[in-house]
């Protein structure tokens, strides 16, 4: 039955300790990939099925390249982990991979970001979020105990791979963190819900996009920029990429390269040639 089925599929993510979020899009991609061979058993697809359904989606409902990865994924962990099959499943055409430059805010849009956010909580959530470019999930998972304010760190627990990782702690925080402490009285969680569980992701994001609102910025704004920003702010100040790979938990150095790219160290002290032309 297929909800029996994806009740395994959702079990073993469970089991894998794979995070909420990405449980969560697993499970709908791969419950919409069960209703699309809902007149098949699923062990006798094919790959050549697989792709065509990847490609009907594609041209269908112009899905992203991320999603399209995500539903492989979510489609080869059927298959490899729940089923134990073998390697032919794998075989699934990929997209290409689009090399675009990542969505950065100047520092100057941070402040204005920060200014414009009143509440405390919320502001010591975006401010850490920037502070040690951490990912949503990292910051939901944050402990009291994970604050090492005597070292200007914090401590990441089963990060992305399941890895733990210092990051840095911006000195400027911790006394309005000690404030944030003394007025919320977390127990478990730096940031907890009304009923002392995590706090809502939705929350966080709805934060971030009503700030930069209120700042007149004119992109749209996700967490995942001011993670981006961190990363290219970092080399305009000098520091190393080896540190900065190594804060973004980046296995490939050339994934942390790409921030070189965007940075303005150096650009500055260029001029366009069109400086020296009458207009």
């Amino acid at each position: 039955m297929p909800e029996k089925t994806l009740k395994k599929f959702e079990n073993c993510l469970i089991q894998k300790r794979y995070s909420v979020n990405t449980r969560k899009i697993y499970c709908h991609y791969f419950k919409d990939f069960q209703t699309y061979f809902k007149d098949d058993k699923l062990e006798d697809i094919s790959t050549e099925q697989i792709n065509k359904y990847i490609l009907n989606l594609i041209i269908s409902k112009k899905i992203s390249v991320s999603q399209q990865n995500q539903r492989i994924n979510a489609i080869k962990f059927y298959y490899e982990k729940v089923l134990g099959l073998p390697h032919q499943y794998y075989k699934i055409e990929r997209p290409k991979k689009e090399n675009k430059l990542p969505k950065v805010l100047s520092k100057e849009e941070i402040s204005l970001i920060f200014s414009r956010i009143e509440n405390l909580k919320h502001k010591m959530i975006i401010s850490l979020l920037y502070s040690g470019g951490l990912r949503r999930s990292e910051i939901l998972a944050l402990k009291v105990s994970d604050i090492h304010s005597n070292r200007g760190l914090l401590r990441i627990n089963g990060a992305k791979g399941k890895k733990d990782r210092f990051t840095l702690l911006s000195k400027a925080l911790l006394e309005q963190l000690r404030e944030y402490y003394r007025q919320y009285h977390p127990k478990t969680y730096l940031f907890e819900g009304q009923k002392g569980d995590n706090y809502s992701a939705e929350s966080v994001s709805k934060i971030l996009k009503q700030a930069g609102i209120k700042a007149g910025i004119q992109q749209i704004i996700t967490l995942h920029i001011l993670r981006h920003s961190f990363a290219t702010h970092l080399p305009e100040q000098g520091t190393d990429l080896r540190y900065i790979q190594e804060l973004l938990e980046h296995n490939n150095s050339k994934t942390t390269e790409i921030y070189t790219h965007i940075t303005k160290r150096g650009t500055d002290k260029i001029k366009s040639p069109l400086e020296n032309i009458n207009l």
